[in-house]
């Protein structure tokens, strides 16, 4: 079993930039394929970055690549999601998801989930 903690979402205004993060525990962390994921009210859930176990690889949504960066440090059991040049369109809950089995975008490849922290971007 694994366990994943979000912190640090909150109420920023447009342009302003956020720091995720989610820490894991119950697992072989350095082991573990991690994903954000992000769900805003009425919308279904939606891929935001991905990281393999080494974090020698990201992924990223379209909506978000040159803004977001998700790393890692598997001495901290945790994944980083620096979020910058936040827009209103950006507002949702962030998940981190974990122990990927299948294509990085889509939410049914991932055993583990935390249970998110919101993020409000006000224009």
């Amino acid at each position: 079993q694994v366990q994943l903690v979000e912190s640090g979402g909150g109420l920023v205004q447009a342009g302003d930039s956020l720091r995720l993060s989610c820490a894991a525990s119950g697992g072989t962390f350095r082991s573990i394929t991690m994903g954000w994921f992000r769900q805003a009210p009425g919308k279904e859930r939606e891929f935001v970055a991905a990281i393999t176990q080494s974090g020698g690889t990201s992924f990223y949504a379209e909506s978000v690549k040159g803004r977001f960066t998700v790393s890692r440090d598997n001495a901290k059991n945790t994944v980083i999601l620096q979020m910058n040049s936040l827009k209103p369109e950006d507002t949702a809950v962030y998940s981190c998801a974990a122990e990927r089995s299948g294509p990085a975008t889509r939410p049914e490849s991932y055993k583990y989930w935390g249970q998110g922290t919101q993020v409000t971007v006000s224009s």
